[in-house]
């Protein structure tokens, strides 16, 4: 127990103990697990500390405790430019990846070098590069898109696991993964329903999500923590391997990557992984496959990296996680485009990092080819790490007939028929005036990719639809304090969070998170984006005619017919313009986005058609393609590279992929293809 102070004036010295007393409990409580102080003994010091720094404010250290949430909220994130960008990692699922890496790596250095493996889990989170200089925290930035990403210093300083200052004098690079463990994001998706707040779909988006938050102090709210898995740069005589470089980087109080096995030899390292999976259930954190790294530096820098990975480096993916459970329920939900989804309710199961109790069970089809039926014991998992989806039903534990499962012909939120188009797995509510079709549209307007408004949740949504004080998107900037207080849980400051982050959203936002947010058939952010570069705002857009915008977005910018089509009769539709106007009225001013770049990355030359039902929206993985240098075609043609066939897929197809010589591609393939930092939250 530290000296307790006395009620004599305070001292310089007694003030950098204090300093140093509880930079040390924090690494003791945070990273150790090993407190020796009771909470009411810490908030103490904490006040002691906070007391001087009042009483003599020139002493104050800007690397104190007290100085981690700075006041204010920032007006945006600030471009980070790095030399040494965030590189993907090559792909292993299996044995035979492992051990070809392995004679590549030995293939490329001279016969005889002895070669040492670390073999660590990769954490899954938000990766983050984080420079001391001078001992003291200077700047944090995101992985962006790489070589650029975004500053979130002030946020990070608020991990109270991560110590502002450290005992080396010079310059410090650190990669590591900022996240959130399991239990806390039960506590945090708890807090968020109470809040009518949409729930974080993993550890992974929650701790992407705090991290890129505004507003310093809600960052602090969130139950982040970090962990370091590389040292990229370091000034004077430092370790030169991995494994002996994360042993320094503890020394130090820095929260490093704790499970860290040194390996001799392949077989040592499919040993590891082995242990690795086994134990990855019984983690406190969700992670998301294993890493495998050449230890030693020097060997590093004459293995030397392709365009888009490192030469040393390997990124082991388990098999996706599955558990059993019961299929107590099956509800349709109704999406904005009026299609109707079954989802399993399920008895709550633990399932990579989350609790699940509801999954995906795609369309009517797909039920029926699995033999899927309430009360049946069924596997779930998580398709690429992100939504579950029901795999097959456990018929052998069945018993008795239960009924099959028959998807509804009429609406089940406004009664309308519901219809299923020739050709179609989807059936469809016929009343565009229905009220859930009105919800999911005004959620996906506010969504954040979208109009990004913050505490516009489900449950809240529903309620401004079925009170009538909003229908479409413009009805949102007229409400008033006097509507929301009718609302359940709503009290005075809630009212003004929501007021306040609805006005954010009415000057400042780009075109394309407009156009994206009207949910235009086939338009995600990428499409929206070329829309953008033709029509800079909504009045440009309004005075051309639907005919005009799709003759033109097929001839400027080679958009397929069926998206031109698309939005041509989504712009003919006389809602469609009444909501434009409606926006224009009220006040809505979107900024010119710049041009996204395009044909750089590490698909760059590859061609890819996806078919069949995936675990994201179609538009998303596009942009998510586009975005690493991937070329996107409607159909398999001459030039195509890879087909990402899904479920429900002819053979027609696949059979046309081959004949031409087109790779052909599963879900997990193209999961290899995205990291899991890049894939984000399932769209609407």
């Amino acid at each position: 127990m530290p000296p307790p102070a006395d009620r004599r004036p305070p001292t310089p010295e007694r003030y950098r103990f204090l300093l140093a007393e509880m930079a040390r409990h924090d690494h003791l409580y945070y990273v150790l697990d090993a407190p020796e102080l009771s909470d009411r003994e810490y908030d103490a010091l904490y006040d002691e500390l906070r007391a001087i720094e009042a009483a003599r404010p020139e002493w104050v250290d800007p690397a104190s405790p007290t100085r981690r949430v700075p006041g204010g909220v920032r007006a945006g994130l600030r471009p980070v430019s790095r030399q040494r960008p965030m590189l993907s990692l090559e792909k292993a699922t299996g044995e035979a990846d492992v051990r070809e890496f392995d004679r590549r790596v030995r293939d490329l250095l001279p016969g005889g070098t002895p070669i040492e493996y670390a073999v660590e889990p990769k954490i899954d989170g938000a990766s983050i590069e984080v420079t001391y200089r001078d001992g003291r925290l200077a700047l944090a930035a995101t992985r962006g898109g790489g070589d650029v990403g975004e500053d979130v210093t002030e946020n990070v300083r608020t991990i109270r696991m991560l110590p502002p200052a450290i005992g080396f004098p010079g310059t410090l690079v650190l990669r590591g993964e900022v996240y959130i463990r399991s239990a806390d994001l039960d506590a945090v998706n708890e807090a968020r329903r109470a809040e009518g707040e949409i729930e974080f779909a993993n550890p992974r988006n929650a701790a992407a999500g705090s991290l890129r938050l505004l507003d310093p102090s809600a960052s602090a709210r969130r139950p982040l923590r970090i962990a370091f898995w590389e040292m990229l740069e370091a000034t004077g005589e430092t370790p030169q391997s991995h494994t002996d470089a994360l042993a320094w980087l503890a020394s130090l109080r820095l929260p490093v990557q704790t499970i860290l096995h040194r390996c001799a030899t392949v077989d040592d390292v499919l040993g590891r992984l082995a242990g690795i999976g086994a134990a990855r259930r019984h983690l406190p954190y969700e992670i998301d496959g294993a890493v495998v790294k050449v230890d030693r530096f020097d060997l590093r820098e004459r293995l030397g990296a392709t365009a888009r990975a490192p030469r040393w480096a390997l990124a082991f993916k388990f098999a996706a996680e599955r558990a059993v459970t019961k299929l107590l329920e099956i509800r349709v939900q109704v999406g904005r485009t009026g299609v109707l989804t079954p989802v399993a309710t399920l008895e709550p199961v633990r399932l990579a990092g989350t609790t699940v109790s509801q999954a995906s069970l795609h369309n009517e089809d797909i039920i029926a080819q699995k033999d899927i039926r309430v009360g049946d014991t069924v596997v779930v998992e998580k398709a690429g790490e992100i939504i579950p989806q029901v795999v097959e039903a456990v018929t052998s534990g069945r018993t008795g007939d239960p009924p099959r499962f028959a998807m509804p012909r009429e609406c089940p939120a406004c009664g309308a028929p519901a219809l299923r188009a020739e050709g179609e797995a989807a059936r469809r509510c016929a009343n565009p005036a229905c009220p859930a079709q009105r919800s999911a549209a005004l959620l996906h307007y506010a969504g954040r990719d979208a109009m990004d408004i913050d505490h516009l949740g489900p449950a809240i949504v529903d309620q401004l639809v079925e009170k009538g004080l909003a229908r479409e998107p413009a009805d949102l900037y007229r409400l008033a304090a006097a509507d929301l207080a009718s609302l359940e849980r709503m009290g005075d400051k809630s009212a003004a969070n929501l007021l306040a982050a609805v006005d954010a959203s009415r000057t400042g936002r780009s075109f394309d998170r407009l156009l994206h947010a009207l949910g235009i058939p086939h338009v995600g952010r990428t499409v929206a984006g070329t829309i953008a570069r033709c029509y800079p705002d909504a009045r440009a857009l309004l005075a051309a005619s639907p005919d005009d915008v799709a003759a033109r977005l097929a001839a400027e910018h080679s958009i397929g017919p069926k998206i031109a089509a698309g939005v041509r009769s989504f712009l003919a539709r006389p809602d469609t313009r009444r909501i434009l106007d409606g926006l224009v009225d009220v006040g809505v001013e979107t900024v010119h986005a710049p041009p996204r770049e395009s044909g750089a990355g590490p698909l760059s030359g590859r061609a890819f058609c996806i078919t069949g039902a995936l675990s994201l929206p179609r538009e998303r993985i596009h942009e998510m393609l586009r975005l690493r240098g991937a070329e996107i075609h409607e159909t398999v043609r001459k030039g195509t590279t890879d087909l990402v066939a899904g479920e429900k897929v002819g053979k027609t197809k696949i059979d046309k992929a081959r004949k031409l010589g087109v790779r052909v591609l599963n879900e997990t393939d193209l999961w290899s293809l995205i990291p899991a930092d890049e894939r984000g939250a399932p769209g609407t």
